[in-house]
């Protein structure tokens, strides 16, 4: 059975009226997107744990909502997109999801990491 919710199903938009994309998320929200978002490639992971270093405290509905279509992805797709070695395509190539995958792909805290 898989912790991750189908396709177009994403924790923060699972409950009425949270629907206003530059509301800050809950913690709630927030547990429930960092659960969401483990991945299989430790490489993503580490993506994936800078990013919430960086920006949890400051991450809007819309972002959060952005960074759950990425975790839509298999784990070589994306680790392709946070590599630059691929682009977004088709309908996940928004304005938000474009947004959120240049915040995962900023280096931060972690030099370690190359990109």
């Amino acid at each position: 059975m898989s912790d991750r919710p189908p396709p177009g199903q994403h924790p923060v938009t699972a409950e009425p009226g949270t629907g206003a994309p530059d509301r800050l998320v809950t913690s709630g929200e927030l547990s429930k997107l960092k659960w969401r978002c483990r991945r299989g490639l430790l490489e993503n992971d580490l993506f994936v744990e800078r990013f919430f270093d960086r920006y949890e405290r400051t991450l809007t509905v819309g972002q959060a909502r952005a960074l759950s279509r990425l975790m839509d992805l298999g784990d070589n797709d994306l680790l392709d997109l946070l590599l630059k070695r691929q682009e977004l395509q088709g309908a996940i190539n928004t304005s938000e999801v474009r947004q959120v995958l240049e915040m995962l792909r900023t280096r931060g805290a972690s030099p370690d990491v190359v990109q």
